[in-house]
């Protein structure tokens, strides 16, 4: 009988397809693409495959939060990486899909927030995420995808 890795998900909100491009001193010169690899990367070293998605719109974020609670619910999923963007100082619907499904979820933020516009410093996930994690850049995800693999799902 042969295991299945369980996978990591991995939600970029909006404007994060514009990574590399948009405010380099704030969010740095690497790309999507590049952090696609550093996921890709984390993922292989915790034995976890991974699926990495992007997103501008919110209803498609929500839907991908309702599948991974399935999968999750199913044993498929170790967790769910979540950096909603501006989505994350605006969505309540965000924030009622991740306690909807419950789902394990780590929040990300490449820039430290709290050292930002003031709008920015009030998180409509936080209360729902079972960690967060700001500021450290796009290494952040590669840290989340290891507090995914050392503090597992609750069963």
């Amino acid at each position: 009988m042969t295991t299945r890795l369980k996978s990591v998900l991995v939600i970029n909100g909006p404007n994060l397809n514009l990574l590399g491009r948009r405010e380099p001193a704030v969010y740095g010169a690497q790309t999507l693409s590049d952090v696609e690899t550093i996921c890709h990367d984390a993922c292989h070293t915790h034995g976890f495959t991974l699926d990495f998605r992007q997103s501008n719109h919110e209803g498609v974020l929500i839907d991908w939060i309702h599948e991974a609670g399935l999968a999750q619910a199913a044993g498929t999923l170790a967790g769910v990486i979540l950096n909603a963007g501006a989505y994350t100082h605006t969505s309540i619907a965000l924030h009622d899909a991740i306690k909807g499904a419950s789902v394990h979820l780590i929040e990300l933020h490449i820039s430290n927030v709290h050292a930002r516009e003031e709008f920015r410093h009030h998180s409509w996930i936080s209360p729902v995420a079972h960690g967060v994690i700001v500021g450290l850049g796009v290494q952040g995800y590669a840290l989340s995808v290891a507090a995914l693999a050392f503090q597992p799902a609750p069963h």
